[in-house]
């Protein structure tokens, strides 16, 4: 099967077809191929073939901006719409009235009320966790309450956690949530948006780099907000202690492979280099020292494309895809494109290295994507009309 792979060098745009060669016969050595044993050579991006054996069904209609799904134990579901409403879908039915209980939003922009997850426990605690965008447009940041639900509304809602620093702007908030074995959470912050935004006098994205922000990271938790002892940073001085992993512009992408333990996130880049990273404790992944970015305004954010000592991701695309919503079913990644419009299927090997990659064609704007109890794939669409979409494979 052939690829094509793009790789910079020498600052230089070299496109190449990789057909099954070998090392000696590949010109940039086989770590450039998909599916390589090391993580130096960036997999392809653009075009990617479709893939035509997945059924989809649309089950509702009529959201407006949805963001994020959770299911209830007994198959009801919980859809977030952006402006700051909270959804319920009974049996393939949208309730018309909202949830109440659900805190005030910063709605503007890409802010407003994004995830909704579900304690691992939430059958015996009825726990529900938001993440939203609070503040002004002058300083705003992003948060996460937790309250109990009733059925039908939201009851004792407490504020758990608020990054540090505010930023100003409606950009760049992350907010997805991903539950670890041990019943703590990894929270996805973005670095505070783009130029000519500035935080204390620099551009946000140097947040992603400084470990006494919060900003531009990953951080983890444990279910009332507080720090776990074992963080990465907890012993490190000037380091905040909440941070996990570090140097992201803007994941809205982020899943647990629980076969083999691993975190997988989708990140958005600039002008193309959004990234696939397998995520690890206490990792730099380069942003915005090392990037595939470039500036929208033109010109490059940096000359690097890699640094020892940063994680190169697995996978980028250029030009972007707008990575948003990520699930891990059998054994390979589904991610949601915002502006392909699409899901990818990205087929991992035990490795956890890219084999190779198809689109599944949604036609409209894919905010989140996740597996369902029932065993199957769900897509939500990020429109003024947005939809719930179910996809069944088929076929080989």
């Amino acid at each position: 099967m052939s690829y094509l792979s793009k790789r910079l060098l020498s600052g230089a745009a070299i496109a190449f077809i990789v057909a099954g060669c070998s090392s000696a016969q590949n010109p940039l050595n086989s770590s450039s191929a998909i599916g390589s044993e090391s993580n130096y050579g960036i997999p392809p991006s653009g075009d990617v073939p479709k893939a035509n054996n997945f059924k989809k069904t649309k089950v509702v209609e009529g959201l407006e901006n949805p963001w994020s799904m959770a299911w209830l134990p007994d198959g009801t579901m919980l859809i977030t719409e952006r402006p700051g409403r909270l959804r319920i879908v009974r049996n393939g039915v949208l309730d018309p009235t909202p949830i109440t209980g659900v805190p005030e939003v910063f709605a503007v922009s890409q802010g407003g009320l994004m995830e909704v997850s579900l304690h691992p426990k939430f059958a015996q605690n009825r726990l529900v966790y938001l993440t939203y965008s609070h503040g002004t447009e002058e300083a705003n940041r992003t948060r996460i309450a937790r309250a109990k639900f009733d059925g039908k509304a939201l009851q004792d809602v407490q504020v758990i956690f608020e990054v540090s620093p505010t930023k100003p702007g409606g950009q760049h908030f992350g907010s997805r949530i991903v539950w670890l074995p041990d019943n703590t959470m990894l929270l996805a912050i973005g670095d505070g948006g783009n130029p000519p935004l500035k935080i204390n006098g620099e551009l946000p994205r140097q947040q992603a780099q400084k470990l006494d922000s919060q900003l531009g990271k990953i951080v983890r938790l444990n279910d009332d907000g507080s720090i776990p002892k074992d963080n990465p940073f907890v012993s490190t001085a000037n380091a905040n202690p909440a941070v996990w992993s570090y140097g992201h512009r803007n994941i809205q992408g982020l899943t647990f492979d629980a076969e083999n333990k691993r975190v997988w996130s989708t990140e958005h880049g600039s002008k193309g280099g959004d990234e696939v990273n397998l995520e690890e404790a206490g990792k730099n992944y380069g942003w915005p020292v090392v990037t595939y970015s470039r500036e929208y305004s033109g010109g490059e954010i940096s000359q690097e494309r890699s640094r020892p000592g940063m994680v190169d991701p697995k996978l980028v695309w250029t030009p972007s895809i707008a990575p948003s919503g990520l699930a891990f079913y059998k054994g390979d990644l589904f991610a949601g494109g915002l502006v392909s419009q699409d899901v990818r299927h990205i087929d991992l090997n035990e490795k956890g290295n890219v084999v190779s990659e198809k689109s599944i064609e949604i036609g409209q704007r894919v905010r989140d994507v996740k597996v369902a109890p029932d065993g199957k794939l769900y897509v939500i669409t990020d429109e003024d009309n947005g939809q719930l979409i179910r996809l069944e494979a088929v076929g080989n």
